[in-house]
C-alpha cells in the first residue's frame, strides 16, 4: 500500500479529530506543521504529531486514532519529540493551532521551528525554511545562526551549501 500524502485540508481535518479525541496537549512539527501554517501548498508522507506528556500511552493513542482513521500507524510519527525536548525552553516556544474538545495542538514558534529542521537541512528542510522567512513570521535570528555555527563541520558540499543558503536568508 502505497503512503497516503498530507495536504492542508487532510492534515487540518486530522488535527481536528485528534483535538477531538485525543487527551492533553499535542506539538505539530515538521512538514504538517509547514502545511498548516505558512506553506499551504506543501504535503507530507506523515504527520508528527508529539504528545507533550512524553508518555508511552500517548503514542499508543495517537496509534489508535491513525487506526480510526483508516491511516497506517506508520502515518503518524512521534520520534520528532527526541529533537524538541533538546532545544532549551522549547515549551515556551509553543503557539496554538488548534482547540478540540478533548485536546489542544500547538506548532512550533519561528524560532523553533527552524531550530528542529537545521541538524538535518535536507533540500525538503530548506525549502520550508526559506518559506517561513519569507512568510515574515518573528525568529530569533541570532540564535538560529549560532545553532548552525555550532553545528559539526560537513564534508558534504551540498549540506554546507544549503547551511549558506539558510544564513544568506537569515541576514536579510
Amino acid at each position: 500500500m502505497a503512503a497516503p500524502r498530507f495536504d492542508r485540508t487532510r492534515i487540518q481535518a486530522f488535527l481536528e479529530l485528534a483535538g477531538d479525541r485525543l487527551d492533553g496537549e499535542w506539538l505539530l512539527v515538521g512538514g504538517g506543521a509547514a502545511a498548516a501554517w505558512f506553506s499551504p501548498s506543501r504535503t507530507t508522507e506523515d504527520v508528527d504529531l508529539i504528545g507533550l506528556g512524553g508518555t508511552q500511552a500517548e503514542r499508543f493513542a495517537l496509534m489508535d486514532l491513525a487506526v480510526a482513521a483508516s491511516l497506517p500507524v506508520e502515518a503518524v510519527n512521534s520520534a520528532a519529540d527526541f529533537f524538541v525536548r533538546r532545544v532549551e525552553g522549547w515549551r515556551d516556544r509553543l503557539v496554538v493551532l488548534h482547540r478540540g474538545a478533548r485536546g489542544t495542538i500547538y506548532r512550533p514558534d519561528a524560532t523553533l521551528f527552524l531550530l528542529l529542521k537545521i541538524g538535518r537541512l535536507s533540500e525538503v528542510d530548506l525549502a520550508d525554511c526559506l518559506a517561513l522567512i519569507d512568510h515574515g513570521d518573528p525568529i530569533e535570528r541570532e540564535r538560529v545562526q549560532s545553532a548552525i555555527d555550532a553545528l559539526a563541520a560537513t564534508d558534504d558540499e551540498d549540506a554546507a551549501a544549503r547551511r549558506t543558503r539558510l544564513c544568506a536568508a537569515l541576514t536579510r
